[in-house]
């Protein structure tokens, strides 16, 4: 089961940058954040909503693939979508393309829906599913 596929594009700025001149790795994740957090926030699933309903994302494992260096001032997109969610599980798969189309990183990011209150992942709600792109799939 895949979701539809978010866009999200940003500019590459000094702030970004290591003493290489390219986009610090760990700057990579706080890249891929900022598109999933307008991902979710864009279906109604936003800060505000979560502290309202006390369920929201939470991140259990990370692996990153870095294919190409990123330099100051590229413009580039990253795409973002669910491959799969099973039970209280589900995998984020997240590509950062450069300007020129090329695949820069690949992040694969397993994941689940957290009750604050419980303080255990529980079930994908229909708010959830609509929120990444799941919407009238079971």
């Amino acid at each position: 089961m895949q979701s539809v596929i978010h866009t999200y594009e940003v500019l590459i700025i000094e702030r970004h940058l290591d003493t290489f001149g390219h986009v610090n790795n760990a700057t990579y994740l706080d890249l891929l954040e900022a598109a999933r957090w307008d991902w979710i926030t864009s279906n109604g699933y936003g800060i505000e909503r979560i502290r309202e309903l006390g369920q929201g994302p939470t991140i259990l494992e990370i692996r990153l693939q870095f294919k190409r260096e990123i330099l100051n001032r590229q413009r580039i997109r990253i795409s973002s979508w669910v491959e799969s969610y099973e039970g209280k599980v589900g995998t984020v798969v997240q590509q950062m393309h450069d300007e020129d189309g090329a695949l820069a990183c690949e992040a694969h990011f397993v994941m689940g829906l957290f009750d604050l209150a419980k303080r255990r992942l529980i079930l994908p709600s229909p708010e959830w599913r609509r929120a990444l792109g799941l919407d009238g799939q079971a």
